[in-house]
């Protein structure tokens, strides 16, 4: 997949970009050690931006969908207040086992409860309402998942979804399916949505 920030911007965000932790660099580095496709953890610059919104809006109860090594659920984990939650979905078990144990480590296994099982089914068993949404999962998904969380957003919540910026590329499954999910949100009265071109594409979206 192309990438749509060069190196050098993409370093000096990350040179400017606060709330590093240990834990993250030790799961980056196991992540791009044992998994086929490390890059699809959020990295510093996004872990940071989801830590970031999720103390801003001050989020008690935060959704994700599509877990991964667990970087973005420990980055906004971290941000929640006392008492905050947050779901993450994710059909792996070998990669929810890595996010277990990091989560653990930083401290904040507590605040998490992971779910295994395919998304939509996951997302429906859940009861609302969720301040923050964040959708990471199979692209080919985003639509179903984005129709089922909306019921379940709070009144004033916000639901990301990521790598939209894939809709520009012209070829591939992966790219059409991100373009559908882009006209699909940009068409919605229900909604207002801006997306973020950084890292890969990050949509903000929230009810009118």
């Amino acid at each position: 997949m192309a990438r749509y920030i060069p190196d050098e911007v993409e370093a000096y965000a990350e040179r400017y970009t606060s709330a590093r932790a240990d834990v993250f660099e030790r799961l980056a580095a196991e992540t791009n050690e044992t998994q086929d496709a490390p890059q699809m953890m959020v990295g510093v610059i996004e872990g940071a931006f989801l830590s970031f919104l999720v103390g801003m809006i001050q989020a008690r109860r935060v959704l994700e969908v599509g877990t991964f090594t667990g970087w973005s659920a420990i980055a906004m984990a971290r941000a929640l207040p006392p008492g905050g939650r947050l779901v993450s979905c994710d059909v792996h078990e070998e990669t929810t086992a890595v996010a277990r144990r990091y989560a653990a480590e930083a401290g904040v296994a507590d605040r998490i409860d992971f779910r295994l099982g395919p998304g939509v089914e996951s997302l429906a068993s859940l009861e609302g309402p969720f301040d923050l949404v964040f959708i990471d999962a199979d692209k080919g998904g985003y639509i179903d998942y984005y129709e089922t969380v909306l019921p379940k957003l709070a009144p004033n919540g916000v639901i990301l979804a990521d790598n939209t910026l894939f809709g520009l590329d012209s070829e591939g499954e992966t790219a059409q399916a991100i373009a559908r999910f882009n006209e699909h949100v940009l068409r919605d009265d229900r909604v207002e949505a801006v997306l973020l071109p950084f890292r890969e594409g990050v949509t903000l979206i929230r009810r009118r």
